[in-house]
């Protein structure tokens, strides 16, 4: 009897309903965020937020980022309401959980398809678990697919989607001018779309909206810009690669095959390059190939791929959360696709037979099916990985220092950019010999010098004898001591190397007056 009613129970839940995943994927996410053990680049912009001393001095602060100010003016708001960086990653849970949410009640993918990418790489773990901006680029690009007819009688949605997208993040910025250039491309040539567009919209709508880009784009460009004296990638005058460089080139596409099935090719071999290129290129021909019958989501991800491309090959090659964008791009154009009905223009330009579209468009599901499995399995496993292994061993060292009464003492950190998880984890600044004064964040300016063990030592014995009060100075190392100094007494104290991040392991030790 009680089987009767568990099975009878069980079968009127709703498992192919997409309230299923959304459910599943909030609730996990919220176990693995809490379980996440963050690192530098998601802790230094709540430093600069918390230790910035006015909002001039953070804007001025974030210009050497490289980052637009969405995010942090969003922490700092945060931080009014919690003083404790795990409202950040509360913030970015909701994120995450919003955009899936929108994707998986509006989007045109069936089930299967919406579960396999709801639970991939990047919305189960890049763009969930690890507190970034990057998360706000699949919650923009996917509102801005959801209120895309909106256009038909205004702008004004999809103007303030872009600018919040082109304000997330510099990948951002290049997914929102490929979709701009987009909405332009449909405007300048649909004359029937065009006309139906004025007669339903407002007089001020097109003109508003056009004044919410220009604002929104010149903010971000701005912000984004380097200053002068910042060495962030090279600065504002180095770091462009302008030569043919066929191995950098391989490399860059390489970065879509990445995107695509998370396999990031050896750059010291040809054959790996080769291989993937040609792959990434065919999956890239077959989507083309496929999105022939809709002109505009077929421009979009022409334009969306190689703007972000450009980008990627002149002047940063970037990680997984930065060329994910182009999985993004995939995903977006697909989506676009369901809002336009069939057209044989490209079709006829380029003697495209029907019975060729249907072949290709077979093949572009098995690729789609294989890139979203995948994607499946390796967001899985990413999510099980950061359960088991901490992902940076900031938490752990920070929970030791605050159980062994050590987070009041005076403390020498060094290097100072991997500290920032055990200063927002303590809520305090630490000496930096980097800089030669207290500090938190790191900026990559002038002023700010890398250091050798010997010197941070030196720095240490003159702290020793031009400071009364300190008998002794803990000492925080993110790698192991290797060199000694007679004047002084070093006694190890305890060392944490547990974290998927190899240059946040930290080595504590006494030092003092020998």
């Amino acid at each position: 009897m009680l089987n009767e009613k568990i099975i009878k129970y069980t079968s009127r839940l709703p498992f192919h309903s997409p309230w299923f995943i959304i459910i599943i994927f909030s609730v996990l996410g919220l176990i693995g965020i809490l379980n996440h053990s963050m690192w530098r680049d998601e802790l230094n912009p709540w430093l600069i937020v918390r230790d910035s001393e006015s909002l001039g001095d953070l804007v001025a602060n974030i210009h050497y980022e490289g980052h637009p100010v969405l995010w942090y003016f969003s922490l700092a708001l945060l931080r009014k309401i919690v003083d404790n960086p795990i409202i950040m990653q509360i913030f970015h849970l909701a994120i995450t959980v919003v955009s899936v949410t929108v994707f998986c009640l509006y989007s045109p993918f069936n089930y299967q398809q919406k579960f396999l990418f709801s639970f991939g790489f990047f919305p189960f773990y890049e763009y969930l678990l690890i507190s970034r901006n990057y998360a706000f680029s699949m919650l923009f690009i996917f509102a801005f697919c959801t209120v895309f007819s909106s256009r038909k009688i205004t702008y004004a949605y999809l103007a303030i989607l872009l600018g919040l997208l082109a304000n997330s993040n510099a990948y951002g910025l290049l997914v929102s001018f490929s979709l701009l250039l987009t909405l332009l491309a449909e405007f300048s040539f649909d004359s029937e779309y065009r006309q139906q567009y004025f007669s339903q919209s407002q007089k001020y709508d097109l003109y508003l909206s056009i004044l919410i880009i220009i604002f929104s784009f010149i903010l971000s460009i701005y912000i984004i810009t380097p200053p002068i004296d910042s060495y962030l990638y090279g600065g504002l005058n180095n770091g462009w690669i302008i030569q043919l460089d066929i191995r950098h080139l391989l490399k860059s596409i390489g970065r879509i095959f990445g995107s695509y099935l998370l396999i990031i090719p050896q750059h010291k071999r040809w054959l790996d390059l080769i291989i993937c290129t040609t792959i990434a290129l065919f999956i890239v021909i077959l989507t083309l190939i496929k999105l022939s019958k809709k002109p505009i989501p077929f421009f979009f991800y022409i334009i969306g791929n190689c703007v972000i491309f450009a980008f990627t090959y002149f002047r940063f090659i970037g990680m997984p959360r930065h060329f994910g964008h182009f999985y993004l791009v995939l995903i977006a154009a697909l989506w676009l696709e369901s809002y336009y009905q069939e057209s044989r223009v490209l079709l006829n330009k380029f003697f495209v037979r029907p019975n060729s579209i249907a072949f290709v468009q077979k093949w572009h599901h098995i690729a789609l099916m294989l890139i979203l499995y995948v994607q499946f399995f390796g967001g899985i496993y990413s999510f099980s990985r950061d359960l088991v292994v901490p992902f940076s061993a900031s938490r752990e060292t920070s929970q030791y220092l605050q159980k062994a009464g050590l987070d009041n003492k005076f403390i020498v950190a060094s290097r100072d950019a991997n500290m920032a998880p055990l200063s927002g984890y303590l809520n305090r600044k630490f000496y930096y010999p980097e800089l030669q004064r207290m500090g938190s964040f790191t900026l990559f300016k002038k002023g700010r010098q890398d250091v050798e063990e010997a010197e941070i030592l030196s720095q240490i014995n003159s702290l020793l004898k031009n400071q009364d009060d300190q008998k002794k100075i803990l000492l925080i190392l993110n790698k192991k001591l290797n060199v000694n100094r007679n004047d002084l007494k070093i006694i190890p104290i305890k060392d944490f190397k547990r974290g998927w991040v190899d240059s946040e392991r930290y080595y504590l030790y006494w030092v003092d007056e020998a």
